[in-house]
């Protein structure tokens, strides 16, 4: 792809945009307001929509959701008209299926077995063929999103119309193929089910006698929960008055949690089963200092969730740590430009490099991931006019060559830089002295774990793509 192409994305095209966010509350007073502030310690998984689904104590649901971020769409008083104390809670980017309010969650579907809620954080890769099959049962879809799928599933003729939910809850969820965390909520329970490979985080936390349910563990500390545990790959957990109930819907169970989940998603401040996000990216810092070492003057990361591998690089070199670099993080969501020059600018916007700090060092620059490499570009010549005489880029994830299909939002495979370019040729386009990546192994290492989904990485998909892109053709399945 040509260079001036290249120059011509917004300042976030380096962005790999965040899934989704789901949030919970059963058993607990004023169960909308609480699911607002979980919301907003969720708002950097998705910027582009969000909702609130509550049950009042006569079991009516009642939704408010809107465009926007967590605090355009609420005030005190559309909170004020969700009462009860059980309702769950999204926050969107969206992925599959476009923008709209149509699309934005969570849903709510009237049906002659009782109303019900979904909100969902994923992607299912079957669901083109699932909603040519529900078309042709007759149901009807309001909006383009996959989520929608579930909930016609659950609600298409069952075998016995008079068993309980769960059960076509499990029959559904059979037919799915992909990652997810749902949140299912009737007018007397929540049902937070979660793939059987594990892709994507799902935790339950006790707030007095009720229990929330999370994307991120760092929601619990917002609202004052206590982390329980985390929903296993394959369950379905009951949340009543009764408390909690587990269920297996599928036998087949994998740990495959999303690497970039830990390596850009999460806040800091997040534990994913059972391992803490900074920690698992301070590790990988050290780790990729042991395997790319450089001789300079400071370590610098790209803010925000380069940080702690940068603290990590620094740590194990020995090289000082220091903020060469400054986010303004007044910047709206949406920064318009309209021509050449003002895209040129933007990063500036976005980032500054302090030239005090930087002037006559050698820099160790640590960032979590390179998508198309134009930021990386940008970022290296800011530190370059800012008088750095030598910038050594070390990225702390392994070059990232595939799309990925399981609820990110990225480039296709002939738009990612570590897919087109060997390392060296990334190098020169980026303007980097040297560049080097972390390994595929070193991750594990870092998050303790035996597997992680790394398909982004390696083109090792965990699942069937059901002819997702023409590219998938021949990729590898784990």
């Amino acid at each position: 792809m040509a260079e001036e192409n290249l120059m011509q994305r917004p300042i976030d095209d380096r962005e790999i945009h965040e899934e989704c966010g789901v949030f919970g509350v059963v058993g607990v007073p004023d169960a909308a307001t609480l699911t607002y502030y979980g919301l907003h310690a969720l708002q950097h998984r998705g910027q582009e929509g969000c909702g609130i689904v509550s049950v009042s104590d006569e079991g009516a649901l009642r939704r408010v959701k809107g465009e926007g971020l967590v605090t355009e769409v609420f005030n005190e008083t559309k909170l004020s008209g969700l009462k009860g104390n059980m309702a769950i809670g999204h926050v969107r980017y969206p992925t599959s299926g476009g923008r709209g309010i149509e699309n934005v969650q969570p849903f709510l579907f009237h049906h002659k077995t009782g109303d019900f809620a979904l909100a969902h954080n994923g992607n299912i890769v079957n669901s083109e063929q699932l909603h040519e099959f529900l078309e042709r049962k007759g149901s009807l879809f309001q909006s383009t999103s996959d989520s929608e799928v579930l909930a016609h599933l659950i609600k298409k003729e069952v075998r016995n119309p008079n068993q309980p939910r769960i059960y076509s809850i499990i029959e559904a969820l059979n037919m799915l193929e992909g990652a997810f965390a749902f949140l299912i909520m009737t007018a007397n329970r929540i049902y937070a089910c979660r793939d059987k490979y594990g892709l994507r985080p799902l935790s339950i936390g006790r707030l007095g006698d009720g229990y929330v349910i999370s994307s991120e563990s760092c929601a619990f500390e917002v609202v004052g929960a206590e982390f329980l545990r985390d929903v296993e790959p394959g369950e379905i957990v009951t949340i009543d008055r009764h408390g909690l109930r587990s269920s297996d819907y599928s036998k087949f169970k994998r740990h495959l949690m999303c690497a970039m989940e830990y390596i850009y998603f999460a806040r800091p401040d997040s534990d994913i089963e059972g391992r803490n996000v900074h920690a698992f990216r301070k590790e990988s810092g050290r780790l990729l200092y042991e395997e790319s070492p450089v001789e300079a003057d400071i370590v610098v990361g790209v803010p925000d969730s380069s940080l702690s591998a940068a603290m990590g690089y620094s740590e194990a070199s020995g090289i000082p740590y220091e903020m060469g670099l400054i986010k303004n993080k007044y910047i709206g969501r949406t920064f318009i430009q309209p021509s050449q020059e003002l895209r040129e600018k933007g990063v500036r916007m976005k980032l500054s490099a302090v030239q005090s700090i930087v002037r006559d060092r050698r820099v160790v620059l640590i960032d979590d991931s390179i998508v198309r490499g134009t930021t990386s570009r940008r970022i290296v010549q800011l530190l370059r006019e800012a008088g750095a005489t030598e910038v050594h880029l070390r990225i702390a994830s392994p070059p990232y060559c595939n799309p990925c299909y399981y609820g990110v939002d990225t480039a296709s495979r002939k738009e990612l830089l570590c897919a087109r370019m060997s390392v060296e040729e990334a190098r020169r386009y980026i303007g980097a002295d040297s560049l080097a990546y972390l390994s595929p192994q070193a991750l594990l290492r870092a998050g303790h774990r035996d597997e992680l989904c790394t398909a982004c990485f390696t083109g090792h998909y965990p699942t069937s793509l059901y002819g997702l892109d023409g590219e998938s053709e021949g990729a590898e399945k784990c």
